[in-house]
């Protein structure tokens, strides 16, 4: 037996409050908290863009984190109908809602989108979304998100415990950053559960990228959404589950 250390992530409560009330808590990577909160924020819809939150402050609770965030005068009437009381464990992106429609809500339609991708740029975009995951790399224990503009490479890579959580603190980032989510694919480093097609959906890029397989219900909502998905996709190798005609001048799987 030989000893040794090793870095392991932390997983703290993450408190999202809004106008003083506490709206829900996350389990999470107590990093880029702002992006964070911009990001959960979009995909309740509470929001619909960065501007619309007025200010964000973390503030050390305890043994967690509050965001505490102010909106523009009229988003209180968004927040109170997607009203949520939930502790979120990390693996599930949809934990704490009230209803059966509120799982499967409906997503905003990504329509005339001209965004397509070669094979060789989504192989380029997976590998630089590896060797930008600092934090895996020295702990082998979160997942990552990235979002991909052609010719710029991977701008943007958030990292948490959650893979949910990796992709709305990608959407605040990206947000935040003037990025136009419509000329990026975004990729992350799990499987295909619905809640990532929604979040993806919310923030608007019309394609989504991930190392694992999707599921039925991931599925029939990218088609929903004329989101591009592709899944199972390692190194050079991928597959396509809808709309394989964004992706262009290459041989390539089609799942149908």
């Amino acid at each position: 037996m030989t000893e040794a250390n090793r870095l392991v992530p932390e997983e703290v409560p993450i408190a999202f409050s809004y106008g003083g009330s506490t709206h829900a808590v996350m389990m999470a990577t107590p990093d880029d908290l702002e992006d964070f909160a911009v990001g959960f924020s979009l995909a309740e819809g509470i929001i619909g863009h960065a501007r619309e939150i007025v200010d964000i402050e973390v503030v050390e609770a305890g043994d967690g984190i509050d965001v505490q965030i102010v909106l523009v005068d009229g988003n209180a009437e968004a927040l109170t109908s997607r009203r949520r009381r939930m502790a979120g464990p990390v693996g599930c992106g949809l934990c704490g809602i009230e209803s059966i429609e509120q799982a499967t809500r409906e997503v905003p339609v990504i329509a005339g989108s001209s965004f397509a991708l070669t094979p060789v740029q989504i192989a380029e975009a997976l590998r630089l979304l590896t060797e930008g995951q600092k934090l895996n790399r020295e702990t082998r224990a979160v997942h990552g998100a990235g979002f991909f503009v052609p010719g710029r490479g991977v701008v943007a890579i958030r990292e948490d415990v959650g893979r949910h959580n990796a992709l709305d603190k990608l959407a605040g980032a990206v947000l935040l950053g003037g990025w136009s989510p419509a000329e990026g694919a975004v990729v992350v480093t799990s499987r295909l559960s619905v809640e990532m097609v929604q979040k993806t959906a919310a923030l608007g890029s019309p394609m989504l990228i991930a190392i694992s397989a999707p599921t039925a219900l991931a599925i029939r909502t990218a088609e929903k959404a004329g989101m591009t998905l592709i899944g199972i996709a390692r190194d050079d190798d991928f597959e396509i589950f809808t709309g394989s005609e964004k992706v262009v001048q290459g041989v390539f799987h089609h799942v149908s």
